[in-house]
């Protein structure tokens, strides 16, 4: 496996990127289908519940595909196939039977008529009978597995008092209105006994010098009409402002293409990388609604209530871009180190260039759609200095965010989707 992983690494430092050539196969098709079901404009997912819910289905998938090909441990019970079962018969039918249970009612005719496309294109016979079989069986073991997880709860959000008290987090439309995602803060974690675990220190106190010194860069650099922020740094900023689900998913994507992963290593690659970001968006969520910290938005404008003599009050400061859910920890900081690191151990080292796109139909603002980064790290650090950029964080939300979806992908990866010797 080491040395597999090395030549991808080998690889992929050297001749892939250039390539036109594609290695695509039933694991990248569905990963690429599920994704516009599960977010969409016509109904829109916020990035923490979609990741958590593609990892179902990701799951479910790579399950399947282990029944046929073997390799890795399965997520879970490991489930038979009859021999001969066609592969692509059973991931398909894997990800299209959890994804119909999950999404939104309005994407279930999509995915039927993806499905149908996708399944006429197999031989009738017995090897595809037996692979939607398995396909069935592993649906039905995940939907199981994850039938109370949490992820269909109402949860809701309420302000400790009206207003809150300074430093405390209020929803974009005030108290009594509803932010996003609360609920991932109480969903079941994958591979996790308790997501409190990972839990990060907290924010840094208000009156602090930490805090003075990223009141004053966020201050300056995230203020919708920033004289300091650079042209590259706002397309930076709106680079990094689509949905990270999708964006990372189609990244994946690519990358996994590119790498010419052969079923057996695309199943492994997503099952890991998925469910990596998935628990360190539940980690992360669980910290965010634990520590319930204010957004810039309302701490520039309100500093006069904080305590800090060194923090001025602006009541004309507004952020470049705004989110809707607490501050501590940062979001896109957990989940894109999560990927990050996930994708360093599966190689066997982050250290090699990555093309990565962005999409102009989401964020139509954006000027440059693809960047060029010489390891995984410059990633982490390029998103967070977009996110200060974009006046939605401090420095330490960033820090600390990184630093859970590192300890979250290198426990997954060490204990979860090990080799196995197939016994036939």
């Amino acid at each position: 496996m080491k040395k597999l992983n090395s030549l991808v690494c080998v690889l992929i430092a050297c001749c892939l990127w250039g390539q036109s050539g594609v290695a695509q196969n039933v694991i990248t098709d569905w990963a690429g289908i599920v994704q516009p079901a599960i977010n969409n404009p016509s109904s829109p997912r916020p990035p923490a519940s979609s990741q958590v819910l593609h990892t179902t289905i990701e799951l479910a998938v790579s399950n399947a595909a282990m029944a046929i090909v073997g390799g890795y441990q399965s997520y879970g019970s490991p489930i038979s196939a009859p021999r001969g079962a066609d592969v692509r018969a059973a991931v398909a039918t894997a990800a299209y039977r959890t994804a119909r249970a999950r999404v939104d009612p309005s994407q279930v005719a999509y995915l039927d008529s993806q499905y149908q496309t996708y399944l006429a294109a197999i031989p009738p016979g017995p090897h595809k009978d037996g692979g939607i079989q398995v396909g069935e069986t592993a649906a039905a073991a995940m939907l199981l597995l994850r039938a109370n997880d949490g992820f269909n709860n109402m949860v809701l959000y309420e302000c400790s008092s009206t207003p809150p008290p300074p430093g405390e987090f209020e929803p974009n439309g005030g108290c009594g209105t509803q932010p996003v995602d609360a609920k991932i803060a109480q969903v079941t974690p994958f591979t996790l006994v308790d997501p409190s675990c990972f839990r990060p220190g907290g924010p840094n106190p208000m009156t602090s010098d930490g805090y003075t010194r990223d009141f004053i860069e966020t201050r300056d650099y995230g203020r919708a009409d920033s004289g300091v922020r650079t042209a590259e740094q706002t397309d930076i900023a709106y680079f990094w402002s689509e949905n990270t689900y999708s964006q990372w998913n189609r990244n994946l994507i690519q990358l996994a293409i590119q790498s010419r992963l052969n079923v057996r290593e695309t199943a492994r690659f997503f099952a890991l990388i998925d469910t990596a970001a998935a628990d360190a968006v539940i980690v992360g969520f669980n910290a965010k609604y634990f520590f319930r910290a204010w957004r810039p938005r309302v701490a520039i404008p309100h500093a006069d209530t904080d305590g800090n003599p060194d923090t001025d009050p602006d009541p004309t400061w507004t952020p470049f871009l705004t989110v809707n859910h607490p501050e501590y920890p940062s979001g896109h900081a957990f989940y894109s180190s999560a990927v990050t690191e996930a994708i360093a151990r599966y190689f066997g080292s982050g250290n090699f260039p990555l093309t990565l796109s962005g999409s102009k139909t989401a964020v139509p603002q954006l000027i440059q759609t693809q960047r060029v980064y010489p390891n995984l790290r410059a990633i982490n650090r390029e998103i967070a200095n977009a996110r200060v950029w974009s006046g939605l964080h401090w420095r330490h939300s960033m820090d600390d965010g990184d630093r859970i979806g590192r300890a979250v992908a290198k426990s997954v990866f060490e204990n979860y989707f090990q080799p196995v010797r197939r016994h036939d």
